[in-house]
């Protein structure tokens, strides 16, 4: 028997995927984490409001408005983690892991929605200076770094892997960042009647949100668009594959991310003319290079007989064709 096959992956291949890698017990701490950092940014903001109209500080307001954005990016990222957690269907054959990948779009829109108030609340203070009771604002602002601060930490972890936890941890910091502005603003006011440094270091930290959140938009953009993942060369993996014995050739190559933790993977793989059983062992053989070599954990195979379209890396639109 000879000619075309498609090898879908299996459970039974022997090669598990790298997101199987991380038990179950793994992604409910990522849950609970984010549980917990909703629970204290829902308690600061109050406390911060409260301080802030005792104090006169629209600094300490202002911050609790942001603070309590976070709260809201917190909410949504939870949503999207349970989402992303539902299995394939009929209707959704890859899953809802890219449920993370929309709530991060989502909190960066609040993010430079925030920026854009900072900024506001800058060039107020800059034109309206008015006193404040600073020794308030020093009190609240460091409860605002402490839960801020403990946010972060909770979140560092899931967010070097998680696309959508890497924008509720920068909401996070850039939080800690602004009532570390509020906290010293507070101290110098005490002795100094500086009133332009507040807003001047506001600008600091809209440029440092604003920075960050673009890094997140080019990378969930990059995954909505199904681009190839940034470090991987399509390239690179074909000459790989292509010395791998038994196979003529490879082309036709697709890679794309399903997720922020999770590379979807296609080709053609070109072999000599033989019993579609036998490309058993050979398929074990690529998809392990795959996933060890390259981290690419949902590849999906063809074998042919020969090369389709002009052969090429990417077989331009000739493969449809045929």
């Amino acid at each position: 028997m000879t000619g075309k096959t498609d090898s879908p992956p299996s459970e039974g291949n022997g090669v598990s995927s790298p997101h199987r890698h991380h038990p179950g017990e793994a992604a409910d701490t990522t849950g609970s984490r984010l549980l917990i950092t909703l629970a204290l940014n829902l308690f600061i903001p109050v406390a911060q409001v409260a301080g802030g109209i005792r104090a006169n500080s629209m600094a300490l307001i202002s911050d609790a408005i942001h603070n309590f954005s976070d709260f809201t990016a917190l909410f949504i990222a939870y949503v999207a983690f349970r989402i992303g957690r539902k299995g394939p269907s009929s209707q959704n054959t890859f899953g809802y892991k890219r449920a993370e990948v929309l709530g991060a779009v989502i909190n960066v829109a609040l993010l430079v929605a925030a920026s854009a108030f900072i900024l506001y609340e800058a060039v107020e203070r800059f034109m309206n200076p008015q006193p404040v009771m600073g020794h308030i604002v020093i009190y609240l602002a460091a409860v605002g770094i402490l839960g801020n601060g403990l946010s972060a930490w909770l979140l560092h972890r899931d967010s070097r892997h998680s696309l959508n936890v890497r924008g509720a941890f920068l909401h996070m910091v850039g939080d800690m960042l602004t009532s570390v502005l509020v906290l010293v603003n507070g101290l110098i006011l005490i002795h100094r009647p500086w009133y332009w440094l507040d807003p001047l270091l506001s600008v600091l930290i809209v440029i440092f949100i604003l920075k960050n959140g673009w890094s997140i938009l080019k990378e969930a953009s990059g995954i909505l668009m199904n681009a190839t993942p940034k470090d991987l060369d399509l390239e690179e993996i074909r000459k790989a594959l292509e010395e791998v014995p038994g196979v003529c050739g490879v082309h036709y190559l697709h890679a794309w991310n399903v997720s922020s933790t999770s590379i979807a993977f296609s080709c053609h793989v070109e072999v000599e003319d033989q019993l579609v059983s036998r490309t058993d062992v050979l398929s074990e053989r690529i998809r392990h290079e795959l996933l060890h070599r390259f981290g690419i954990d949902h590849p999906v195979l063809q074998f042919e007989t020969g090369p389709c379209g002009n052969g090429s890396m990417l077989c331009e639109l000739s493969c449809g064709k045929e």
